[in-house]
């Protein structure tokens, strides 16, 4: 333990000191050169660090993920395409319209519910209340919200006592119990209820920000205008919310994309549930096929990109 430790603290130390070094070491270069290139070569001196760092973090893994997904299984020979191609073939169709469900539904979903969340509490008293308990779920990780929602759908025979709550409540109404996760033309959007139910109040919480920004004057000028409320929203409230609203289902359509813990701990992908990021999870650690892996890694990237750019121009616009 105390090693570890020292190891840590070294670390603490070293680091920055390293970086101050180069950029003293770097100033005393640059002092030296004309000042007509002291301008141009100073900022790229003080961004060396975080460049190599972006460097070694993001652009070597992508480069070796690039190399891999055109390898054979092992990573040791080349096999082209072939990779790529069995990620669009049959294997992988089931997993893409199930992703396309996700990433119609969830952002669809969760924002919606968000916005109407946002409004109804910035009138009412209780606002803090109401906003602390659509906000408690997140600060359940993804694996134990999982884990209780998946005691929650959990199903027995009908003639069997049933321990999942939602059975339960049904059989005590006197209706049949419904095996959540079991039925694929179910279990999808059981799954997604459960992000929706995880991730509404941050989404609640950014709307609900941006509804705060909109000025009084202007709703109040449209109310005396003789508007109603529709109207207010459509034409005032709206318009000033719909950056925010954007970055909220970019934001949620991303975590679609990658979207993991829920599926891996309550189906592990069975029953029709598959998505990407979890059929990448098992095409690495279990068929260990790297080639394949690293194909599906580079479909997400792929599609998550035209999502982050998006993100991107948006926050941009704002600012």
């Amino acid at each position: 333990m105390i090693p570890q430790i020292s190891q840590i603290a070294l670390g603490m130390v070293a680091i920055p000191a390293l970086v101050l070094g180069f950029i003293v070491l770097g100033e005393s270069v640059i002092r030296r050169m004309p000042e007509a290139r002291q301008a141009r070569l100073r900022p790229w001196v003080w961004m060396a660090p975080m460049l190599l760092i972006v460097g070694v973090v993001l652009v070597y893994p992508l480069a070796i993920t690039v190399l891999l997904s055109v390898s054979d299984a092992k990573g040791g020979g080349f096999v082209g395409l072939q990779n790529y191609a069995w990620a669009f073939g049959k294997a992988m169709q089931p997993v893409l319209v199930n992703n396309v469900i996700w990433l119609t539904v969830f952002p669809t979903v969760t924002t919606g519910l968000a916005i109407i969340a946002a409004l109804l509490l910035d009138r009412v008293k209780f606002e803090r209340v109401a906003r602390t308990f659509l906000i408690l779920p997140t600060a359940i990780s993804f694996v134990a919200g999982s884990v209780i929602w998946r005691m929650m759908y959990e199903y027995k025979a009908p003639f069997l006592p049933q321990l999942g709550t939602l059975n339960a409540l049904l059989k005590g109404l006197g209706f049949a119990p419904v095996p959540w996760l079991l039925e694929e033309n179910l279990n999808s959007f059981a799954l997604i209820f459960v992000a929706v139910w995880m991730n509404l109040g941050i989404a609640t919480l950014i709307i609900s920000a941006g509804v705060k920004t909109i000025p009084r004057d202007l709703v109040e000028a449209a109310r005396l205008d003789g508007a109603g409320d529709a109207s207010v929203f459509r034409y005032v409230t709206m318009p000033m919310l719909w950056p925010t609203i954007l970055v909220v289902a970019t934001t949620q359509a991303i975590f679609t994309l990658k979207v993991f813990d829920i599926v891996y701990v309550m189906t592990n992908g069975s029953y029709g549930t598959d998505v990407i990021a979890n059929k990448m999870y098992h095409e690495l650690f279990v068929t260990q096929h790297l080639g394949h892996a690293s194909a599906i890694a580079m479909l997400l990237l792929l599609m998550a990109s035209p999502v982050i750019i998006l993100n991107i121009r948006q926050t941009r616009a704002a600012a």
